[in-house]
């Protein structure tokens, strides 16, 4: 009776600690909450659709305002190498280049996307880095926490995104 209640608590424990450790998975359709999302223009909205391969993610964001709808597609490869991608820039504002690395956070509780991006201006190349970091809440939500920093800004933005 001993031996196989010490089993069961073993195999109890194997697959506690096997859920913890399982990456996770960010496919699916997600749409903002915007009441509890902040750092944006306070008459957008936003959906996301996701789909996770491994360690590929491809995502299409939507950003909504009145009069305006454009959509957004990005690649994140899992992998800690740099490669190059297209940002995107404001109307009237210079093209840039840039650079992506993104990786799986300790402990694959979620990921971290860094954006290294040059755009030339009058008065030189401006440098901005974007770091996003996503995780999944203990509600199953999408939690986007996003930080940029530039010679001319820092600020700090979260969006909070639930699964239709």
């Amino acid at each position: 009776m001993a031996r196989t209640l010490l089993i069961t608590a073993a195999i109890f424990v194997l697959s506690v600690l096997a859920l913890a450790a399982a990456k996770p998975n960010f496919s699916g359709s997600w749409t903002m909450d915007r009441w509890r999302s902040f750092g944006l223009p306070r008459d957008m909205t936003q959906t996301v659709t996701v789909v996770q391969k491994d360690d590929r993610i491809e995502v299409e964001t939507k950003l909504i305002q009145p009069n305006n709808e454009r959509s957004v597609k990005d690649t994140y490869v899992l992998d800690g190498k740099e490669y190059d991608f297209t940002p995107l820039v404001a109307p009237n504002q210079p093209p840039a280049t840039g650079k992506r690395t993104a990786i799986w956070l300790p402990g694959d509780r979620g990921i971290q996307v860094t954006d290294v991006t040059t755009a030339e201006t009058e008065k030189g190349p401006v440098k901005t880095q974007t770091v996003r970091k996503w995780t999944i809440s203990g509600q199953g939500e999408l939690v986007v926490d996003m930080y940029v920093d530039n010679p001319n800004v820092s600020y700090e933005a979260k969006r909070i995104f639930i699964k239709q």
